[in-house]
């Protein structure tokens, strides 16, 4: 009976540290990166491409309509943002871009895998469709 209080107290610290290890921190983006105006009008054409590029590499984990559903997520240690929330869409555009290029955590960096900065833009404007 000794030994409970003290084991409590263990659990309890353990599961303290893990939280505050592994809580997610505000993602930061530069000032000049945030404030980047996406150069890609957003048309049809735009949409169809990053649509192309969202299938290929972001829906896994995000999701094919942006909610964080995707078959990865799960397996990550963080939850990817439902982009038809207020607080994803609004981030500015360049907050978006530099996102996805730079990566974080379980976000990988884009600016390899789609070198076309062009791309990263039109995924911004798809991005952009998944808002309620």
């Amino acid at each position: 009976m000794k030994k409970l209080p003290l084991l409590t107290l263990i659990v309890v610290f353990i599961t303290t540290a893990s939280f505050t290890l592994f809580q997610t921190k505000p993602w930061v983006v530069p000032a000049d990166k945030a404030k980047a105006v996406n150069p890609v009008k957003s048309d049809a054409e735009s949409i169809a491409s990053a649509k192309t590029l969202w299938s290929q590499h972001c829906a896994s984990c995000h999701g094919k309509t942006g909610l964080g559903d995707g078959t990865k997520a799960a397996q990550l240690e963080t939850t990817p943002p439902d982009f038809s929330k207020a607080t994803t869409q609004s981030q500015s555009d360049g907050s978006l871009f530099y996102k996805t290029s730079e990566g974080r955590n379980d976000m990988p960096s884009f600016k390899k895998k789609i070198p076309d900065q062009e791309d990263i833009w039109n995924l911004v404007n798809y991005m952009r469709t998944f808002k309620k």
